[in-house]
């Protein structure tokens, strides 16, 4: 059942901070294409390396200590749109801070309203019910973050105003599920050896890089979790079609690719990050959530046997080095940053200053 605004935080007790993130997290990013986001803050591109383990996901929402806001989720116009969002002050991005003259945009895009399979109908449709921090049937209406409140029948963005209502490009109302498959390998000379930094003497790490049709930035190809799907399908998938094109392969192709890429998806991997994301087409009620995977090829043979080829959402695809200059869509500089830690691998020429 949707818990009441009020009632939600005396039931979660100590906790709530963490049940409803009132805080979110920026990346390093840089100054993005006006066609796609302009910022309204400035991004933590200048984050010291050593000051990045105070944004890990295993402290995201349990250090209380740590003042974190919206960036993304809150820049105008909004994606693919003319609809510039109403200014929400910093101070003001807290569902906790009084502010009675908040005044939202309501913007839902018309493909979502045209009611295709992966978007839910409008919240007051006749016979739509939906079952909010639930498993509702085949679509999961869980937070990664825990509960979220639900507020005039409509899911409250656990993070804090966005200056946008409705659901924008966001096909669900609450969480919309993602997954981001990181596959990463060592850059190796001709000989096969690991090419160390220069500098750091680290090992450079390479992960598969596309461009994205919508708005031209690079990111780590991913996508929509389908209703009912494992998030390790949905990762294997996402990988496949977008780096791999396999939409445009033959079945006999297809079964080769599965074939090879078994190897990779089954061997041990790490989960880099599960949760909510700092996301441009995030609103008021709809927002996204995504768990972020890293398939490391060590040896590198399974993908030197896969030529890259780019596919479905995927203008441009190829392996790229991996150091603090990359400059990714909404949070996945982030996600690549903690891979480099937990690989050892190089990030920074310079390390900054203490935090």
């Amino acid at each position: 059942m949707p818990l009441p605004a009020g009632a939600l935080r005396a039931a979660a007790g100590p906790g709530f901070a963490r049940a409803v993130a009132v805080f979110s997290f920026t990346v390093a990013l840089s100054a993005q294409p006006v066609r796609c986001v302009r910022q309204h803050r400035p991004p933590l591109s200048n984050l010291p390396a050593n000051c990045w383990s105070h944004l890990h996901p295993v402290n995201m929402f349990n250090n209380y200590n740590v003042k974190l806001y919206h960036s993304k989720a809150l820049t105008s116009p909004y994606p693919g749109s003319p609809v510039e969002r109403s200014q929400v002050p910093e101070d003001k991005v807290g569902w906790l801070i009084e502010w009675k003259d908040y005044n939202p945009v309501e913007y839902t895009a018309m493909s979502v309203l045209a009611g295709p399979s992966w978007a839910d109908p409008q919240i007051n449709d006749k016979g739509f019910s939906p079952k909010f921090n639930e498993r509702d049937g085949e679509v999961e209406r869980r937070s990664l973050n825990g509960l979220y409140v639900v507020e005039n029948g409509r899911p409250r963005n656990p993070v804090g105003r966005t200056g946008l209502t409705g659901r924008g490009l966001l096909g669900r109302w609450g969480p919309n599920h993602a997954a981001d498959p990181v596959v990463t390998r060592w850059k190796r000379d001709r000989s096969g050896n690991k090419i160390a930094h220069p500098v750091t003497g680290k090992n450079i790490l390479q992960f598969v890089a596309i461009k994205r049709r919508d708005c031209g930035e690079w990111a780590i190809p991913g996508g929509m979790v389908d209703p009912g799907e494992k998030i390790s399908t949905t990762l294997k998938r996402e990988f496949e079609e977008e780096a791999l094109n396999s939409l445009q392969k033959s079945p006999e192709e297809k079964a080769e690719l599965e074939k090879q890429l078994h190897k990779l998806f089954s061997q041990e991997h790490f989960v880099v990050y599960r949760g909510y994301v700092d996301d441009p087409r995030n609103t008021d009620n709809a927002w996204m959530e995504t768990e972020a995977v890293n398939y490391h090829d060590e040896t590198g043979e399974t993908m030197d046997n896969l030529p890259l080829e780019a596919g479905d959402d995927a203008g441009v695809v190829k392996w790229v080095d991996i150091s603090e200059k990359i400059k990714l869509y909404a949070s996945h500089s982030y996600f690549i940053k903690l891979v480099t830690e937990k690989r050892g691998a190089h990030w920074s020429e310079d390390p900054g200053p203490e935090c």
